[in-house]
């Protein structure tokens, strides 16, 4: 700020504009992104982005792996390499990247340019399954396509709806609701909520099956709802030496497949739908504005974001040479987490990089948790994937849900006797203005009820009685409107 005029009696200097001091991004960050933790509540937050991106790992192959006719013990070697991969690129992000608390892991937009690579007709000549597999991971072709996320979430989660939205219900209630109604000592709830659902649903899980429920139910189902069909613990090696570059062979390249890929690409972005494009940029520069914001950290300069993305490009060319059949990007379900716990430190997502590289080359260990059920980390998904969000999320992916089984079925996921009853629980859900609206309305009333500005946001003050405000000529005239009556209707 400039003083005033000097010894030679000239005019004052005007004031300068100056600019407002800097804030914090998020008010109530626990520890922002220099400011690690105590080291055992590190090493149990890092654990619990492990969990996280482990659902990437998982589903990835698992959905894609068949499909190159792998089985359980390829399908062990593709999570593991995603794992170390996951680690190596996360810990390069963090340290030579945009160094945010960033986990970088595998992408779910490379999947369907992945899936017409694998149906490629050059791919089908042998009749060995394991033929098939290997020359298909060696090719180096990777396009970038749009993934809609909330097709991950509840579509997913209700393909064993009995351990699925249990494992939503509870990780809302820890996450959200327990810190308010037991507010002594630490932060837990919100803090390790993903290791406290996770491990009552996964008990849970173990009983149902252990106990015979699954034991007549249809394969499709037993594959979603056992924990003992995953068949990974028993493929996977105790000790793995298989994450070294071009483990699957030489990378091959077809001219005609790239050409009819780039075309393909070409219109597939004129066809995307707005949701879709906002995925793709998301998982890229929007994600790292994200992390920047839970880490508390200052607004990301161009450079920096430029320097990020340019190391992610040496991440995909590494999950390209280390064969993880998608690329990799920031992961987005890693970010709500940071949002969750209010925890933005770098320590801890370098923490989490250790456990992926631990426990990808101590492979049963890996498989263990590996093995979690899908529909558990759907419901992860459901939560962190729109976390700024959430009622907006869950009002796409629930009618997803519902129009698919519709579409496939020909009638919806209610389906009684009372035509009426059907239609009245199956249409409703079918909108996405109701599904949004209704878990907006839920949350509004009941999340922070005592806090009297959220209350005031929410409209909830209109039912309160109408005070009188002294002083004010319309307040006095609106109480002695009944006993004035003939002053506006003389008639009376």
């Amino acid at each position: 700020m400039a003083g005033g005029g000097g010894g030679g009696g000239g005019a004052p200097k005007v004031d300068e504009p100056q600019p407002h001091p800097p804030k914090e991004q998020l008010p109530n960050i626990s520890y922002c992104i220099t400011s690690p933790p105590p080291w055992p509540d590190a090493i149990l937050l890092g654990f619990q982005h492990y969990i996280v991106m482990l659902g990437t790992s998982v589903l990835i192959p698992s959905a894609l792996v068949p499909q190159m006719g792998g089985g359980n013990e390829e399908k062990a070697k593709v999570i593991q390499t995603l794992l170390f991969v996951a680690g190596l690129n996360t810990l390069q992000q963090t340290l030579f990247g945009t160094r945010l608390p960033a986990v970088i892991g595998g992408s779910y937009t490379f999947v369907p340019t992945t899936i017409s690579i694998i149906l490629a007709g050059r791919f089908s000549d042998s009749d060995d399954p394991i033929d098939v597999f290997k020359p298909t991971f060696s090719c180096s072709l990777v396009a970038l396509v749009g993934f809609g996320l909330y097709e991950l979430g509840f579509p997913v989660l209700a393909k064993c709806v009995e351990i699925g939205l249990p494992e939503l219900v509870i990780l809302v209630f820890v996450s959200q609701y327990m810190p308010h109604i037991i507010h002594r000592g630490k932060p837990i709830f919100d803090r390790f909520a993903v290791i406290f659902s996770i491990v009552i649903v996964w008990i849970y899980a173990h009983l149902l099956t252990v106990g015979g429920a699954y034991d007549d139910a249809s394969p499709k189902t037993q594959a979603s709802c056992r924990t003992d069909r995953a068949g990974l613990i028993n493929a996977a090696p105790w000790l793995d030496k298989s994450s070294i570059p071009l483990q699957w062979g030489a990378p091959s390249f077809d001219a005609g497949e790239a050409f009819a890929m780039m075309a393909a690409l070409l219109l597939l972005l004129l066809r995307l739908p707005i949701s879709h494009i906002f995925v793709m940029i998301k998982q890229s520069t929007g994600a790292f504005i994200a992390v920047s914001r839970y880490a508390s950290a200052t607004p990301v300069p161009p450079a920096i974001l430029s320097r990020g993305v340019g190391w992610q490009g040496v991440g995909i060319l590494i999950s390209g040479l280390f064969g993880t059949v998608t690329g990799s990007s920031v992961s987005v379900e890693n970010a709500g987490l940071l949002a969750l716990t209010r925890v933005g430190s770098r320590r801890v997502v370098q923490i989490s990089a250790g456990f992926m590289i631990f426990f990808s080359i101590l492979g049963k260990f890996g498989a263990v948790f590996a093995s979690i059920p899908g529909p558990i980390i759907a419901a992860l998904y459901c939560l962190f994937f729109a976390y700024v969000g959430f009622s907006i999320f869950m009002g796409l992916s629930v009618p997803q849900y519902f129009n698919e089984y519709t579409a496939i079925k020909g009638y919806g996921p209610v389906h009684t006797g009372g035509r009426w009853f059907n239609d009245m629980i199956n249409v409703p859900l079918q909108s996405e203005a109701f599904v949004a609206g209704c878990v907006a309305y839920f949350l509004d009333n009941t999340l922070h009820r005592k806090d009297s500005s959220v209350r005031k946001d929410r409209g909830k003050h209109w039912w309160d009685k109408f005070r009188s405000f002294k002083g004010d000529s319309r307040s006095e005239e609106f109480y002695s409107l009944p006993f004035n009556l003939n002053k506006y209707f003389p008639s009376v």
